[in-house]
């Protein structure tokens, strides 16, 4: 028996569908905090790319003191106590906004907290380059 073209383009979909929603979990476990969303070049500007991203920090995770070749924008979806070496705790608190300007050193910090850090964030980085990079 022949399925409709309707049944047969949402037959397909499904299949995609759960492709993906079946192979999430393992991309996931391998990405370690940071979990990729979606890469795609910046129009009108040969050599940038887009990449949003999706942070977790758990309890004693410590963000790496760092800085990115382009622009960092985003929001905090889940605040969480944190704390620079030799300064007191702060608190990044959920729905404050993310911002910092090409090679803007920021980070350096540990979650100090029983609450995961979760962050969403937007890069617009030269592409090629590293996304998170600690040099000096």
């Amino acid at each position: 028996m022949m399925l409709p073209v309707l049944g047969l383009r949402t037959l397909l979909a499904l299949a995609c569908c759960t492709g993906v929603l079946l192979q999430a979990p393992v991309a996931a476990q391998d990405a370690g905090p940071r979990t990729e969303l979606k890469r795609v070049d910046l129009s009108g500007a040969p050599g940038m790319e887009v990449i949003t991203s999706i942070a977790s920090y758990k309890p004693g995770d410590e963000v790496p003191l760092h800085f990115h070749h382009g622009v960092e924008t985003g929001y905090v979806l889940q605040g969480a106590m944190v704390q620079m070496p030799g300064k007191e705790p702060t608190m990044i608190s959920t729905g404050s906004p993310i911002s910092n300007l090409r090679d803007a050193r920021h980070g350096g910090y540990k979650v100090i907290v029983e609450t995961n850090l979760k962050l969403l964030t937007v890069h617009i980085v030269d592409k090629g380059k590293p996304l998170y990079d600690t040099s000096n």
